[in-house]
C-alpha cells in the first residue's frame, strides 16, 4: 500500500489536538479522518478501512481501551498508536498487551507520531496481503539507500530479524540506529507486539532505574504513583535500549539479570515479574574498550554482543547521499506544502563531497533548512552549512583512519582473520572482499601473522601495527 491509499484515522476528544494532529498528518502527505469520541468512531460509514488509528486513551463514554476491545470482538484488526497523558500509563499497559502498536505520551513529538504511523501502514499493508505474498521479502520501511554497504546491514538483519537472539547495534551518532531496531522488530515474529524504546543517555541516571523497571509508589521521594517500567511494556514485543553504554555500572547488573532471567522487581516492591522481551541495544561507543578499561561490566557485553550489527557511517555510503537527499526534500516540502522539485547539480555534488560528520541526522537537518529557505522549485542550499563543520583538518582525517583501522582489527579478530563467505569480516563490515582488502593495504594491516591483543593479561611486549 502506498501512502497515497494510506488512511489515518484520529479519534480524541480535544478539538484543537485533532486539528493539530490533521495537520501534521496531511503535511505528510496522507489522508486523514478525525473523530471526537469512539461512539463517532463506530457509527461512522466509511468508504474504506483505515491503515491506522491514532488514539487517545482518556475519551468520553466509550475509553480507548473499550473502543480497542470492540475492534477486537468484532474481528477488525487495524494498527493502534495510543497517545496518552502520564497518568494514564496502566491503562497504556492493557492497551499495549491487547496488541496496540505503540503508545506515546503527551505532548506528542511530531517526528515520532509520523515514525509510529509509517511502520503502522507497513504492518497494514503487510496484513492486506494475499496468503504467501507476505514474508516473501524483508520490509525495511524508510530504510533509504542501495549502496552496497548498505545492503549488507540489511542482509544481516534479514538472517537475525526471526530469531529471538540479543542484537547490538553500533554506530556513530546518526547512523540511523533506531531504524535498523525497528526493522529487525517489523521483520520478526514479534512485529505485532509493542516496539518500546528508550535513550539511556537522556536519562538522568538516578531515573534511569525506574524508567526500566518501574517503581511503586512511594518507593522514592517524588514517587507519588505507580509507575510502569519499559522491560513491562515491552512485554511480548521488542526493547530497543540506545545508547546503551552510558547504563551507569551500578545498574548494568540488574539489567544483566533481566536479560538472564527475564524477571526483575520495581522499585519498591518485592513481588518479582516476569517478561518476555527481545532485546535490541545501540551505542556509539566502544563497548570492548570499556570492558578493558572497567567502564562496562565483561559480562554484560557478552550478552549484548551476540549479533553485533556495525551501521556505516554516511561518508562510507556517499552512493546512497542522492537518494537521501531527495527522500528529505519530497518529505520537507509536503510538510511545509512547497514544491521543490530539483536539486541542481552543483549542490547534489557538494552534499557528496560533504563527510558528514553527523550522518544521516546532519543531511536531514541541512535539507530542511534549506528548504525552509527556498522560494520556488530549485532548491537552495547555502555552501555556508556545508563549510561549517567540514571536517578536513589532517588531524581529523588521520583520527579517522586510525577509527577505521580499530574496527577492521576488532572485526578480524571476532571472525579468525576469515576476510570472505557470509560470516567473514566482509560481510560483518558490509564491504565487498576486495574493497576489504584494498582498506587493508591502505591502513598497513598484513595478514602474515595472527593478531595479539595488546590488552591480554600477560602480554610481554604491544603487537607489531598492522599485525593480527
Amino acid at each position: 500500500m502506498n501512502k497515497e491509499s494510506a488512511l489515518v484515522f484520529v479519534v480524541d476528544d480535544d478539538s484543537s489536538i485533532r486539528e493539530s494532529l490533521r495537520n501534521l498528518i496531511r503535511s505528510a502527505g496522507l489522508s486523514v479522518q478525525t473523530f471526537a469520541s469512539a461512539q463517532e468512531f463506530l457509527a461512522s460509514q466509511l468508504p474504506k478501512s483505515p491503515s491506522c488509528l491514532v488514539l487517545d486513551v482518556q475519551l468520553p463514554g466509550l475509553s480507548g481501551l473499550d473502543l480497542q476491545q470492540e475492534l477486537a470482538k468484532a474481528g477488525i484488526q487495524i494498527p493502534i498508536i495510543f497517545i496518552t497523558g502520564y497518568g494514564d500509563i496502566p491503562m497504556s499497559v492493557r492497551a499495549m498487551k491487547a496488541g496496540a502498536l505503540e503508545f506515546l505520551t503527551k505532548p506528542v513529538n511530531d517526528e515520532d507520531l509520523l515514525d509510529a504511523i509509517r511502520q503502522a501502514i507497513a504492518r497494514d499493508h503487510r496484513a492486506r496481503q494475499p496468503k504467501g505474498e507476505a514474508g516473501q521479502e524483508a520490509n525495511f520501511a524508510e530504510i533509504v539507500g542501495t549502496s552496497a554497504a548498505l545492503r549488507g546491514v540489511l542482509k544481516q538483519v534479514e538472517v537475525v530479524a526471526p530469531t529471538e537472539s540479543t542484537v547490538l547495534i553500533l554506530g556513530e551518532t546518526g547512523t540511523g540506529k533506531e531504524l535498523i531496531a525497528r526493522a529487525i522488530h517489523t521483520n520478526s515474529s514479534r512485529s505485532s507486539r509493542p516496539f518500546v524504546k528508550l535513550n539511556c543517555a537522556a536519562i538522568p541516571s538516578g531515573l534511569l532505574e525506574s524508567e526500566l523497571f518501574g517503581h511503586e509508589k512511594g518507593a522514592f521521594t517524588g514517587a507519588v504513583a505507580q509507575r510502569i517500567g519499559r522491560f513491562e511494556l515491552a512485554d511480548g514485543g521488542t526493547l530497543f535500549l540506545d545508547e546503551v553504554g552510558d547504563i551507569p555500572l551500578e545498574l548494568q547488573s540488574k539489567l544483566l539479570r533481566v536479560l538472564q532471567e527475564q524477571e526483575f522487581e520495581r522499585l519498591g516492591s518485592t513481588r518479582t515479574l516476569r517478561v518476555d522481551v527481545r532485546l535490541v541495544a545501540a551505542t556509539n561507543r566502544d563497548l570492548a574498550r570499556m570492558v578493558g578499561d572497567r567502564q562496562f561490566r565483561e559480562d554484560l557485553y557478552f550478552r549484548l554482543n551476540v549479533f553485533p550489527i556495525r551501521i556505516p557511517p554516511l561518508r562510507e555510503r556517499a552512493g546512497d547521499i542522492p537518494l537521501l537527499a531527495r527522500h528529505y526534500v519530497e518529505r520537507y516540502a509536503q510538510r511545509m506544502n512547497k514544491r521543490v522539485e530539483t536539486i541542481p547539480e552543483e549542490a547534489m555534488a557538494a552534499l557528496c563531497r560533504h563527510s558528514w560528520p553527523g550522518n544521516i541526522r546532519e543531511l536531514q537537518n541541512l535539507i530542511e533548512r534549506a528548504v525552509i529557505m527556498t522560494p520556488g522549485s530549485v532548491l537552495q542550499i547555502q555552501s555556508s552549512d556545508l563549510q561549517r563543520h567540514r571536517p578536513i583538518a589532517s588531524t581529523m582525517a588521520s583520527t579517522l583512519q586510525e577509527m577505521e583501522r580499530e574496527r577492521i582489527l576488532h572485526v578480524l579478530r571476532e571472525t579468525g582473520a576469515v576476510i570472505g563467505g557470509p560470516h567473514g569480516a566482509a560481510a560483518r563490515l558490509g564491504l565487498k572482499r576486495t574493497t576489504l582488502l584494498s582498506k587493508m593495504q591502505k591502513l598497513g594491516i598484513s595478514r602474515s601473522t595472527k593478531y595479539t591483543s595488546a590488552h591480554k593479561e600477560g602480554a610481554k611486549e604491544p603487537p607489531q601495527p598492522g599485525k593480527f
